[in-house]
């Protein structure tokens, strides 16, 4: 690259690894299956899938992710027609790794206390007994622990809150 343009081309690629790290596509997926979870999970006598507060956190989450796949459009357009994108890509990552977590707790959530079991023996080598809970449970908490780092990997959530800050209100 040319000299003293050492910054700029960092900038550029930070902004495109903010923007993937948002994850889009797989947070639709795990939203998708998280419906299926609900359509055969029973709380109380009935389908998650028919309790009205859970659908509501659903279509929030649903409506936010939504919102999120549109900021992205704008910003791959703007990319595409060679315009200087702004802060959406510190956008994109603060929320779409919100997003992760978030769709990965109300997972944990959906299977309640299947999620965790407490069976130090599975620890074990050779260990091979039948899973407590439905088979999908047991995948749910680590795939939830592991999305913390989401939030601090390709700059923190708070250092891009910070750089938003300072680009969009001067501060």
């Amino acid at each position: 690259g040319e000299e003293n343009k050492g910054w700029t081309y960092a900038k550029f690629l930070l902004s495109h690894e903010r923007s993937g790290i948002a994850r889009i596509a797989a947070s639709k997926a795990r939203l998708d299956y998280l419906r299926q979870i609900a359509a055969r999970r029973r709380v109380g006598g009935r389908l998650l899938a028919d309790d009205p507060d859970f659908r509501r956190e659903v279509a929030e989450a649903e409506i936010q992710l939504s919102a999120l796949e549109f900021t992205e459009l704008r910003y791959l357009m703007a990319a595409e027609s060679g315009r200087e994108p702004g802060n959406e890509a510190n956008m994109l990552k603060i929320r779409g790794t919100d997003m992760q977590q978030h769709i990965s707790e109300l997972l944990m959530r959906a299977v309640g206390y299947y999620a965790l079991p407490h069976i130090p023996e599975a620890r074990e080598y050779g260990y091979n007994e039948t899973p407590v809970g439905p088979l999908e449970a047991g995948s749910l908490a680590p795939v939830y622990f592991n999305l913390r780092k989401t939030s601090i990997y390709g700059g923190s959530n708070e250092i891009q809150h910070n750089i938003i800050a300072k680009m969009v209100l001067g501060l």
